[in-house]
């Protein structure tokens, strides 16, 4: 027993560090530096003028307020998407071709988020594959505005992070066992009902751990509403950028990324309680 202990703290240690130095000191530190700003004579005093600005000016709060609604939107719109391929996955398809379509569905991570997203800009295009296809099928004569759009942003936000969805729900289908199902058939129940009163309800542990890891991932990506979106597509992310490495404003870029992670723990907070999951068993 003594030696399974040194070797769980010989494990843990590295976990530990890392933890300590790259994401608590530095995130202390950020927080002690939002609730500092210059005084006239340019001398940093303690002040909660970073976080009194981001409600004086509206483009900052509306922004993070279009930023909140997308990345619920685009987490939803994951769920829909991805939930009836996982069903698929786990329970149409033999075991043998299901690796295979899921090994495909991995491919995204293996290229990357920036060589995806610009993939994304040839694909959308004026001149991309779309607008060329269509003109080729005489559909239509000018280009259709799809690329530098709300529409472009959220198909890269949804493209870039579904994966993040479907794996944590396929998980739990699979443990669904599927005589269940078949029992509820047998039954008379229809597949409206199966679904709802039994797919779902089992798979909502993977449902709510994949919406809290694809809700993160969206409200905090930063390439793919830069490249993809619009003059109009403004991301609370690119606010933040904007003062840390354009003015160099690094308390008020400290406020603004701890506006951003409140506002993100609160909504994951809100799920948990309006699904009646416990983040203990929704991380299992």
């Amino acid at each position: 027993m003594e030696g399974n202990k040194k070797a769980f703290y010989f494990l843990l240690t590295p976990v530990l560090i890392w933890l300590v130095l790259l994401i608590i000191i530095p995130h202390i530190d950020l927080f002690v530096s939002s609730f500092k700003a210059e005084n006239d004579a340019g001398t940093l005093v303690w002040s909660l003028e970073n976080y009194i600005e981001f409600f004086r000016d509206s483009i900052y709060w509306r922004t993070f307020l279009n930023t909140a609604m997308y990345a619920i939107g685009v987490t939803l719109l994951a769920f829909v998407v991805t939930f009836p391929i996982a069903f698929y996955l786990t329970k149409v398809v033999s075991k043998k071709y299901a690796s295979f379509l899921t090994l495909l569905l991995l491919i995204p991570l293996w290229i990357g988020e920036l060589v995806t997203i610009y993939g994304w800009v040839i694909i959308l295009g004026d001149h991309g594959v779309i607008n060329e296809s269509l003109k080729w099928l005489g559909i239509i004569d000018t280009p259709i505005k799809l690329l530098y759009t709300d529409l472009s942003m959220t198909i890269g936000l949804l493209y870039m992070s579904m994966l993040f969805m479907i794996i944590p729900v396929m998980t739990t289908l699979e443990s669904l066992d599927d005589s269940l199902i078949e029992a509820a058939s047998d039954l008379g129940a229809s597949k409206w009902t199966i679904i709802r009163r039994i797919v779902i309800p089992h798979s909502m542990p993977g449902i709510i751990n994949g919406a809290i890891i694809v809700f993160m991932l969206v409200i905090g990506d930063y390439v793919a509403p830069n490249i993809l979106g619009g003059k109009s597509s403004l991301w609370f992310t690119e606010q933040i950028y904007n003062q840390f490495l354009s003015t160099f404003n690094w308390n008020e870029g400290a406020a603004f990324g701890f506006l951003l992670l409140m506002l993100s723990s609160a909504v994951i907070w809100l799920a948990l309680k309006l699904s009646g999951q416990k983040l203990d068993k929704v991380g299992q």
